[in-house]
């Protein structure tokens, strides 16, 4: 592994002995095109760090930052993007760390850092703590079933699936649904959608874990029923003619929080400004991201070797809002739930989404019940960080939310979620593991 390098800075001493003066200050503006805030005399504490990522299109605003040189920008040249082969490898270089051959921090699942800071998911249950920096996106991820289920056309009801699968169940064949990561979101978007229509998750069908570049090989030899994950995997899974769209999640729950920007609290708190570099790097690509002007490149570049490694076709139109299920008939253009990494305050992490990935993640026994979830997310989540680098950034006001909470969260069952009252929303559940 490379090793981690120190920032020189610019000692006043080393100024006042430079001849060509001009000429330096030529370079700074060259390699600081942002602005001279950028180039602060003390700079990051180190100019390298190793972020992870899933081959997966909202992990774009970490290629965007490496390739269009955002981190170098900030003085974070030697960044490290690095493939993981899966959310459990993420998790488990995370509790490495990047001196110890893993990594700092990655494009996570935001339950994740929760997760892991609680000892849930690691060995042993040791906690490696964690923060959540910035939401890297919102809405897009999708619900696929297998070509089987074809002739029920599966939607936002899951109730004709239901008496499918039940059938099937009966002949003797297994039936299962596959997500990324237990806890993680599309293990609950994919057991919200199920349990919506009468389907225990639990009970009704197994749940089991593929990760997301291995779905769609997966679903052809007939392994899961049905999956969750992100682009490009559903629209491959179309392209190949093994299965279709039920829903994308932007349906169950519109404009809902995604993947999250995430470090190891050891990192962040060993070399601070180093970890604000990171962040104004990742919320410029963010920006640059959500315009739609630049979404064909932002396609481009996910479908390159080193990122997602995928037929660019299998990228394209969903990352410009078409969304073609795959059921004929059913092609929705500029789709209102497009990825989003900027618009609609999309890169600020609230805290009361936080809450519900935590209340969500205790209805299926992940956290026990009367668990602190509050204090856990003051530790957990960065906002405070994410508000100084907006103002750094210059982020409009609109951009910048006046409270941690964006209030209560309607989904599309009629469930409402009110993070002053969690409790409340957990006893509307029908179909639970937790008593309220």
């Amino acid at each position: 592994m490379t090793r981690r390098t120190s920032s020189p800075g610019l000692s006043r001493r080393r100024f006042l002995a430079t001849s060509g003066t001009a000429a330096l200050f030529g370079a700074i503006g060259n390699a600081f095109p942002g602005g001279a805030h950028v180039a602060q005399a003390a700079g990051p504490e180190v100019t390298k760090a190793v972020l992870g990522f899933i081959a997966l299109t909202d992990a774009a605003p970490l290629f965007v930052a490496k390739e269009k040189g955002i981190f170098a920008k900030y003085g974070m040249p030697d960044v490290e993007v690095a493939k993981q082969a899966s959310w459990g490898a993420t998790r488990d270089n995370l509790v490495l760390g990047g001196e110890a051959n893993g990594i700092d921090g990655a494009h996570i699942l935001t339950p994740m850092p929760y997760l892991i800071s609680a000892g849930k998911v690691t060995q042993n249950n040791v906690p490696t703590p964690m923060y959540i920096l910035a939401r890297l996106n919102l809405d897009s991820q999708c619900i696929s079933v297998a070509k089987e289920y074809a002739d029920i056309k599966v939607g936002l009801d899951t109730a004709p699936f239901k008496l499918a699968l039940e059938k099937k169940k009966a002949s003797g064949k297994s039936i299962k649904a596959a997500m990324t990561f237990p806890g993680g979101t599309h293990d609950l978007w994919i057991r919200y959608w199920l349990a919506a229509g009468g389907i225990d998750p639990d009970k009704d069908i197994e749940t089991i874990v593929v990760p997301p570049a291995q779905m769609v090989a997966n679903m052809k030899v007939g392994t899961m029923d049905c999956f969750c994950v992100c682009e490009p995997w559903n629209l491959q899974l179309i392209h190949q003619n093994i299965g279709y769209t039920a829903i994308t999640t932007g349906e169950l729950w519109n404009k809902h929080p995604e993947k999250s920007f995430g470090m190891r609290a050891a990192f962040v708190d060993k070399y601070p400004a180093a970890a604000k570099a990171l962040l104004m790097a990742v919320m410029e690509a963010q920006m640059w991201s959500d315009k739609a002007e630049n979404r064909k490149e932002v396609a481009a570049i996910c479908a390159k070797r080193q990122w997602i490694n995928c037929p660019v076709a299998d990228v394209t139109e969903r990352m410009e809002g078409k969304f073609d299920y795959g059921i004929p008939g059913k092609v929705v253009e500029n789709s209102p739930h497009i990825m989003k990494y900027w618009r609609d305050q999309a890169s600020y992490p609230f805290q009361s989404h936080d809450l519900w990935f935590v209340t969500e993640d205790m209805r299926w026994g992940k956290f026990e019940s009367g668990y602190d979830t509050k204090a856990l997310i003051r530790k957990v989540n960065r906002e405070d960080l994410w508000r100084e680098a907006a103002k750094e950034l210059n982020v409009a006001a609109s951009d910048i939310p006046a409270s941690t909470s964006r209030g209560k969260e309607t989904f599309f069952d009629g469930k409402v979620f009110d993070p002053d009252d969690p409790a409340a929303y957990l006893k509307s559940l029908g179909i639970k593991r937790v008593e309220v």
